[in-house]
């Protein structure tokens, strides 16, 4: 795959990938430093996963166009890790986490996000970006608040007040509505986040605003804070086992999501177990450096792509140029208010909903996928990640199951003139039952009091050509159904069957003389 992503490799290519790299690593840099801010640790950590997982990931991924960091998404898990583990907790399961994706690239489970509904993704999306957008009140108003996920913290503003910062809520509203108006044709050159967050830190040092700011950026990849081989002892381990998973699932997602995007936008097709190595390998080393976990990223994959990206190299460049900015900027990114990257954010995350997808369930009245999403949005909003993904999968198992129940049973009397056939005294009162739609437990009842309703008549035929599958319950109701009227003098034909259905009706062994026909043709003329 390298060797054909390189083959025929020009200077020009290399200039393609290095314009790219360093138009990603403006996008990125904003991004780093604001995500590592809301994913409980600080703007350094953001830095230093950038960095990390650009190189690594990047030169391990499963294609050319996939760019790593650190992602909003992974606030919403690593908050509640903070509260009750604090920073040693998120090293902890980071490695675990890498540890799960590598084993799941081994074994080839890169498919698996294929098994989650649509609309169950669109709704886990938008509860992350509720989660991150309510998670950065604090920087914003410059507030305060504790608890150990995002409930108990918007309940612990009953116990400590609100009462926001005049000054930190305007610089982070003017960062708002500086990235919102901020013209699209600039945009294209420079990133509308970079730019606002480059005026707000000027305005903060020009005019000594009293404002909480970053603080202090090394100016190495390796933090005093991370992790050693030594705290690799089996009781750490188990206690970030659960959140360690949470992880690891929304890393598989979100960068198989990304890749399968990004493989629409190129043409070219990720190597999904390939990715999930690679996003294992990074995660697992990551930690050693004091970085938090990273999955591939949609906005910088995108930028990388329409900046002109070519090969892996441009990844490799976008940290190369971040880490060259953390050596030369660290003591002007340290001035950057905390509220301006809380604004970075919170226009993040409106736009990481789907708004175009969530637009087109509420005008064509997509009541299925409507439930899907607000139960899984709510669920990750209330519970976790983990828990929203299997509540938004069972939701729509039984949405399935619910529909699946819902057969057509149309009762029709014989139109002998339809058939070509003369109507013949004997057969007056029979009539045609057309069955459409699966035969099972959930569906059994309403056959059952459709059959009960024409119990005067003195014949059935059964059309049961639309009846794609048959479980043992109704199987039950036809077989009850067919002793009682045979008791009673009734005639029942079965016709139009699927063979599967047939066999599993000729299973019934209640006679030998049940009437199975071609047709329902084929049934009155042997009535006939």
């Amino acid at each position: 795959m390298i060797r054909a992503e390189f083959k025929g490799y020009t200077l020009r290519t290399l200039k393609m990938d290095l314009l790219a790299g360093i138009t990603v690593a403006a996008v990125a840099l904003p991004l780093a430093l604001a995500f590592g801010v809301s994913n409980g640790s600080d703007a350094a950590a953001g830095m230093i996963t950038a960095i990390i997982a650009g190189g690594v990931i990047g030169s391990l991924s499963g294609s050319f166009y996939q760019i790593s960091g650190p992602t909003g998404a992974m606030g919403a898990i690593l908050m509640s890790i903070v509260a009750t583990k604090g920073l040693e907790g998120v090293l902890l399961a980071t490695f675990l986490a890498g540890v799960f994706l590598l084993f799941a690239g081994i074994l080839k489970i890169g498919s698996i996000t294929s098994l989650i509904p649509a609309p169950v993704i669109t709704g886990f999306t938008s509860g992350i970006a509720i989660i991150i957008a309510l998670g950065q009140l604090d920087n914003f108003f410059g507030v305060h608040s504790e608890g150990h996920n995002l409930i108990e913290k918007l309940q612990s503003y009953q116990q400590f007040g609100f009462s926001p910062n005049i000054i930190t809520t305007l610089l982070g509203l003017s960062v708002i509505i500086g990235m919102i108006y901020f013209p699209k044709k600039w945009n294209q050159k420079i990133p509308a986040s970079l730019v606002m967050i480059i005026v707000a830190t000027v305005l903060t040092v020009l005019f000594k605003l009293p404002v909480a700011t970053v603080g202090k950026i090394p100016t190495t990849i390796v933090s005093d804070h991370r992790l050693f081989f030594s705290d690799l002892h089996l009781s750490g381990l188990k206690d970030v086992f659960v959140p360690a998973i949470s992880i690891a699932m929304l890393g598989m997602i979100e960068s198989l999501l990304c890749g399968a995007s990004a493989g629409r936008m190129t043409g070219k097709e990720l190597d999904s177990n390939q990715e999930l190595v690679a996003q294992g390998i990074g995660n697992m080393i990551l930690p050693f450096f004091g970085g938090v976990p990273a999955t591939a990223a949609i906005a910088r994959t995108s930028v990388a792509i329409k900046s002109g990206a070519q090969t892996r190299l441009t990844g490799i460049f976008h940290a190369l140029f971040l880490l060259l900015s953390m050596m030369v900027f660290a003591p002007v990114m340290s001035n950057i208010p905390m509220s301006a990257l809380a604004g970075v954010l919170i226009v993040t995350a409106w736009r990481m909903n789907e708004w175009t997808i969530i637009q087109e369930f509420c005008q064509k009245r997509f009541y299925p996928a409507l439930v899907k999403f607000f139960v899984t949005m709510i669920a990750t909003v209330v519970f976790d990640l983990s828990l929203a993904i299997i509540l938004g999968v069972a939701a729509s198992c039984l949405i399935f199951l619910a529909k699946s129940a819902q057969i057509s049973i149309s009762v029709e009397e014989i139109d002998w003139e339809r058939m070509a056939m003369v109507p013949v005294e004997h057969t007056k009162d029979w009539v045609v039952v057309y069955l459409s739609g699966p035969l099972f437990f959930m569906s059994s009842a309403k056959l059952k009091k459709a059959l009960d309703d024409l119990k005067d008549k003195e014949g059935i035929i059964l059309s049961m050509r639309g009846v794609s599958s048959i479980d043992t319950t109704a199987l039950t109701v036809l077989s009850d159904c067919y002793a009682q009227r045979k008791e009673v003098g009734q005639e029942l034909y079965f016709s139009s069957m699927q063979s599967g259905v047939k066999e599993m009706i000729q299973t019934m062994h209640i006679d030998t003389d049940i009437q199975y026909h071609f047709s329902v043709a084929d049934a009155l003329r042997e009535l006939y």
